[in-house]
């Protein structure tokens, strides 16, 4: 696809990816089977901006055609402490089955990286732009000599975001929030 461009943007440059972040939250809510009206309380300001505030590290990559955002990555770094193991959002419901965002298996407190968010619009699908977008972001958070894992959620019901995840190296992990999210997890190449 001509005229594509790819741009790292920071600080209140991150405001050009409201509109892309509120269209992922909705895609989201259209594809999930297990507590779809969750996605009620998910937009740019309580999911994205929130997490680039609070992490550690963050990186996001815009896709643009033509100078207008058409897609987006964004990646973090975030020193997990133990008490975050099974923390849950005000939105989640908890039962005793459920578990949070790490796994039992993993070790805290370490620093994780996490690819928190791939969009691309529907028209821009298929042209290898999220293919592109998603080598830069393991790039950056492969860069990180004491970070050794990374993790990917995926929402129900996104079973082609799940396959290509799978595609490029990660494996399962577990259910998040009683399978409203399926956890995928990258070791870092030695």
């Amino acid at each position: 696809m001509n005229n594509i461009i790819f741009e790292t943007i920071e600080g209140k440059n991150i405001e050009q990816c409201r509109g892309l972040c509120d269209e992922l939250m909705a895609f989201q809510k259209s594809k999930a089977s297990i507590h779809a009206e969750w996605f009620d309380f998910m937009n740019f300001d309580t999911r994205m901006k929130k997490s680039y505030e609070e992490a550690l590290r963050n990186q996001i990559v815009v896709a643009k055609h033509n100078d207008v955002p058409v897609g987006y990555v964004f990646s973090t770094i975030d020193n997990v402490d133990p008490a975050e193991k099974n923390s849950f959002p005000d939105w989640a419901s908890i039962d005793e089955n459920s578990l949070g965002f790490y796994p039992i298996w993993i070790s805290l407190p370490q620093k994780i990286g996490c690819l928190n968010n791939l969009y691309l619009q529907n028209e821009y699908r298929g042209s290898g732009i999220g293919s592109k977008l998603f080598s830069i972001a393991m790039e950056w958070l492969e860069g990180f000599t004491d970070v050794n894992i990374t993790f990917v959620y995926i929402s129900n019901g996104n079973d082609a975001a799940y396959k290509f995840y799978l595609n490029r190296g990660f494996v399962y992990s577990h259910e998040v929030f009683g399978s409203f999210i399926k956890a995928a997890y990258k070791q870092k190449r030695s």
